[in-house]
């Protein structure tokens, strides 16, 4: 007998909890667990976002992705994570997607993303991102 696999639901805006975004964070990026007082996700995203992706297992939150805008021609993809053993499994594809078609919506012609080296074929193979120049300046 087969296993079913259940689908990832990917949704626009859709609520989430500090405490499972940081949960996400820590794991996606092997950071410590922050808490909501030192960091709180769910303020600065309703402030600061024009939207997010959220993928979600049975409830779980897996996968999420943050996008900005300068409300006009660029948009930014931002915070990008999958739970580690849920990666290569196809959610980040279709959360990325979700988030691009979310800022195509708003006819922004261009959607950045900034990635370190370990994960380049993900966003430029399998995503079609385009190589580009840029900079990065560190303020504290």
């Amino acid at each position: 007998m087969t296993e079913t696999v259940p689908e990832p639901q990917i949704a626009w805006r859709e609520p989430f909890t500090n405490e499972e975004i940081h949960r996400l964070h820590a794991a996606a990026f092997q950071t410590r667990l922050f808490t909501a007082e030192e960091w709180d996700w769910v303020e600065l995203v309703k402030k600061h976002s024009f939207g997010w992706v959220t993928a979600r297992l049975t409830g779980e939150l897996v996968g999420f992705a943050n996008v900005i805008t300068d409300g006009f021609a660029h948009a930014w993809l931002q915070d990008v994570m999958v739970l580690p053993n849920h990666q290569r499994s196809g959610i980040g594809v279709l959360v990325v997607d979700r988030a691009t078609e979310e800022a195509a919506r708003t006819e922004c012609e261009w959607l950045h993303v900034d990635f370190d080296d370990d994960v380049a074929d993900f966003y430029y193979r399998r995503l079609g991102f385009q190589k580009t120049n840029g900079g990065l300046k560190y303020l504290q």
